[in-house]
């Protein structure tokens, strides 16, 4: 399984730069290639993410959440989403590992 640039490249600009709220990444079956699927803009929420994963396919996310604590500091924390549908491919995606190539692609 390979991981186009411009997923690494989005990925970057969300966390350094603050350009991107959330990314979707969809994987082709043929060619095996994690590509990036939609892009959230910075003043998108969680709702926008969720409106576009697909009711019928699964794709994975990273989703950049900020908050406040209680010390009033603000804080961001970037959390990995896999989108899962159907049980059939999940058990499919646990068997092939994709989930952990592409948490360790993006941990690099």
């Amino acid at each position: 399984m390979w991981v186009a640039d411009e997923c690494k490249n989005s990925f970057m600009e969300m966390k350094w730069k603050k350009v991107h709220r959330y990314i979707v990444f969809k994987i082709d079956e043929k060619s095996k290639l994690v590509t990036v699927d939609k892009v959230g803009a910075a003043g998108e929420g969680y709702s926008d993410l969720t409106a576009s994963l697909p009711d019928d396919d699964c794709r994975y996310a990273v989703f950049d959440f900020d908050f406040v604590t209680v010390d009033n500091c603000r804080k961001s924390k970037i959390f990995f989403i896999a989108w899962l549908v159907t049980y059939l491919y999940i058990l499919l995606l646990l068997r092939s590992n994709y989930t952990l190539k592409i948490k360790e692609y993006f941990q690099k």
